[in-house]
């Protein structure tokens, strides 16, 4: 039987198919891990990948042994779990002060105290969706529709909530005074809504099937901004709406309007990849059950507003 952490080393380079990067994803020395996989080839007797000085690929031996591979680690996992020698659960809630999945992760660390279930943020589902297949996060949270169909083939999702829209202003726009902005009253704007942003497409795709018909641009890329810091100095500087959630977290000399008439809404999902087993895990799960029903997150408003393709997806999941 392989040693657990050569088919490790395997399959962190089959999905890397670099071995510079999949090291720095073990935190181990190229040379060492490159000697593990030499090993295994040894052991198993075939040659897994081939190696130039320009790429790595897979051998059709190395194909073959990828699905093998990963499933004796899921269940070498299930058995550490099932001993209380689990990792900890990394959980991305996209961005510090997001309300949604913040409150799920608490309500799971109370429900499973034993766990350890960590914080990460990725700042958007795409970019998270990479990490979750390759096994540097666990689960996630955002718009599951509007992902890529070859990344939803290898995540899984539950729904959570419709969370209602909202359009962050700058101070003294004409549109700040109102309490709750109709939908029409943005048509002339130019709204941001992460265009450019190679971690969001979902949310820009929402939006920009938001704004059809109704007068709305989408704004253009802007620098890609990294940090609190940076973004609301770039927003400061274009001082055109965003758009957001209406608990979007509040930022320097603006003000946060929920948006109606119909009320916007974005389907928020936890998501993770498939075959995950961890028992910090269940508790996520039961905890984002838990809230949508106790808070009534799946219900639809009066006269909200969804994407065809996200109604769908929720129909084929009920």
């Amino acid at each position: 039987m392989p040693d657990p952490r050569l088919l490790r080393a395997f399959v962190t380079v089959a999905e890397e198919l670099h071995f510079t990067r999949a090291a720095s994803r073990l935190y181990v020395a190229q040379q060492a891990l490159s000697r593990d996989v030499r090993r295994l080839e040894r052991e198993l007797g075939v040659e897994l990948f081939v190696r130039t000085t320009r790429q790595v690929t897979l051998t059709a031996e190395g194909e073959r042994l990828v699905p093998y591979a990963r499933r004796v680690l899921a269940a070498q996992e299930a058995l550490l779990a099932a001993f209380g020698q689990a990792r900890p659960l990394l959980v991305d809630l996209n961005s510090p002060g997001l309300v949604t999945g913040r409150r799920v992760l608490h309500r799971a660390r109370e429900l499973a105290p034993e766990h350890e279930l960590m914080a990460r943020f990725e700042s958007g589902l795409t970019g998270a969706a990479g990490e979750l297949i390759a096994g540097r996060l666990d689960a996630s949270f955002g718009r599951y529709a509007g992902l890529d169909p070859a990344l939803r083939a290898q995540l899984d999702h539950q729904p959570v909530r419709y969370e209602p829209m909202a359009v962050v202003l700058p101070e003294g726009h004409r549109l700040a005074e109102y309490e709750a902005v109709p939908l029409e009253a943005l048509a002339g704007e130019t709204v941001y809504a992460g265009a450019g942003n190679p971690r969001t497409p979902e949310w820009t795709d929402l939006a920009h099937r938001l704004f059809e018909g109704r007068g709305i641009e989408v704004a253009a890329p802007a620098p890609l901004a990294v940090g609190d810091e940076e973004f609301q100095r770039i927003m400061a500087k274009m001082r055109n709406p965003i758009l957001a959630v209406v608990d979007f977290p509040a930022m320097p000399s603006t003000v946060v309007r929920p948006l109606v008439d119909p009320v916007p809404l974005s389907l928020v999902s936890l998501v993770w990849r498939k075959g995950l087993v961890h028992p910090g895990f269940d508790a996520l799960r039961r905890a984002a059950a838990e809230l949508s029903a106790a808070d009534g997150w799946l219900q639809n408003p009066a006269r909200g507003w969804l994407p065809a393709i996200d109604i769908a997806l929720i129909n084929v999941h009920i």
